[in-house]
């Protein structure tokens, strides 16, 4: 089968597009014949050795797809040949074909196409895990996105919307902060030409956010505390910046706040029955018109490590994916 091949760690370019074989599944995995994958940030830092997850060359990064079963393992009942899913693979994905778990695969509603199902499940989890179980997030709070036109930043704004804040987002470009407008942010912020604290600061009165959706780290991370609410939540998602940033505990005193990690990757392992809850929350807000996910560039298989470089380089905007 063609796929995008990590042969050595590094960029992009270091990726080559040819002929990988892939293994049968095991009892409790299903084999998906791929009809698009979702291009994701940690998929950059997959392929560099740099994330949590470690993949061993020659291996096809790629952690979400949607597409049909093809094969079933010998103790899977849920799932037969056949069956439309989205799955969530930690690598594998760019490829024509793919072994998942079969315990990862949701249904795909009908509605919903493969571009959106392979776009949707990594983003809106984490998002909606991000703000229901870990930010608690409230009607009436001010919640602030960072990195606001990426794929989690999307997310953020969309369901930050529907969970009835008001969002600012924070992002670096003219025609970023336009997309988030667009998104239906509430308010935007250049970081990269004004102070953070301050704008945040000026737009909510002096008061700050309730909540911080975090996917940049860095230096945004650390004004983030100049600009949080008394009682708020600052949500660490990764560290799109690059440096993980140390935070002094006497700023989680003076302002009675809480720094929270999520790690949905491990929530779905740890917690299947709360994850599923927020799989159906999330369809039928997509079922009802209130979420509208957006795929905002489609390239070929083939074109994956282009895809990546785009997305190191900061070159797209909302989710982008690679249709088979």
């Amino acid at each position: 089968m063609k796929a995008i091949v990590c042969k050595e760690f590094g960029p992009p370019e270091k990726l080559v597009y040819e002929d990988l074989p892939l293994r049968a599944p095991g009892a409790t995995e299903v084999r998906i014949k791929v009809q698009a994958a979702g291009v994701n940030f940690p998929d950059v830092l997959i392929i560099q050795n740099k994330y949590q997850f470690k993949g061993t060359p020659p291996f096809a990064p790629g952690g979400e797809v949607c597409g049909t079963i093809a094969e079933v393992g010998a103790k899977v009942t849920k799932w037969k040949v056949g069956d439309r899913v989205a799955a969530m693979t930690l690598q594998g994905g760019f490829a024509e074909e793919c072994i998942a778990p079969a315990a990862v695969c949701e249904s795909v509603p009908d509605s919903m196409s493969s571009s959106i199902a392979a776009a949707f499940h990594l983003v809106y989890g984490t998002v909606i895990h991000a703000l229901k179980d870990r930010g608690q997030l409230q009607p009436g709070e001010t919640l602030l996105v960072l990195g606001a036109s990426g794929g989690v930043g999307m997310g953020a704004i969309q369901l930050g919307k529907i969970m009835g804040a008001r969002v600012i987002a924070a992002a670096s470009s003219p025609e970023k902060l336009a997309f988030c407008k667009q998104l239906g942010a509430d308010e935007v912020i250049d970081y990269s030409k004004e102070s953070l604290k301050d704008a945040v600061k000026k737009l909510t009165g002096g008061n700050g956010a309730d909540v911080i959706f975090d996917p940049v780290g860095g230096q945004y991370a650390q004004d983030s505390f100049s600009c949080i609410n008394w009682k708020g939540r600052h949500l660490v998602i990764g560290f799109a910046s690059g440096p993980i940033p140390e935070i002094a505990l006497n700023r989680l005193l003076l302002k009675g706040c809480a720094s929270l990690g999520v790690f949905w990757g491990s929530f779905i392992q740890r917690e299947p029955e709360a994850q599923a809850a927020n799989v159906r929350q999330l369809y039928d807000w997509f079922e009802q018109g209130k979420l509208k996910p957006l795929v905002s560039r489609e390239y070929p298989l083939s074109q994956g490590a282009q895809a990546l470089r785009d997305m190191a380089d900061r070159k797209v905007a909302g989710k982008v994916v690679l249709v088979v």
